[in-house]
């Protein structure tokens, strides 16, 4: 299996500053909400498109002190045999893509005057079904 990235786009690049009021001491908990889409060119099955897009919403519920949207797509052109091959590939293309989609996101929080927002780097798969378990089945 081979693959490389020949660029990355951003899709949607959005921050909302809320009006919840933050008292002293006061913890909220956010909780970043990630999606994944996997899409291969018709005219030419080499090149495929790893869209990683990541939310967070306030609600009446989970109120949050901003919400914001990063959706990036990297551009692979790929060698890929079989589709076990295909999963492992859709797995690291996501570490790669995450790792700009958490630079976007620290950026854009601190050009937006607040405390940066930095997501959490990868321990393990984003994903569940990411898991070296899941390949198995």
């Amino acid at each position: 299996m081979k693959y490389s990235l020949k660029g990355i786009t951003t899709e949607e690049l959005s921050f909302k500053k809320t009006t919840v009021k933050i008292e002293p001491g006061q913890k909220i908990e956010i909780k970043p909400k990630f999606s994944r889409e996997v899409k291969t060119l018709i005219a030419n099955k080499s090149i495929k498109f790893v869209n990683l897009t990541v939310k967070v919403e306030s609600t009446e519920t989970e109120p949050k002190p901003f919400e914001i949207i990063v959706s990036l797509t990297g551009v692979y052109e790929t060698d890929i045999p079989d589709d076990f091959s295909e999963k492992k590939f859709v797995v690291e293309a996501t570490k790669e893509i995450y790792a700009y989609l958490r630079a976007s996101v620290n950026n854009l929080t601190a050009l937006s005057f607040v405390s940066p927002f930095v997501l959490p780097s990868l321990s393990e798969p984003l994903f569940p079904e990411d898991r070296i378990e899941a390949f198995m089945n």
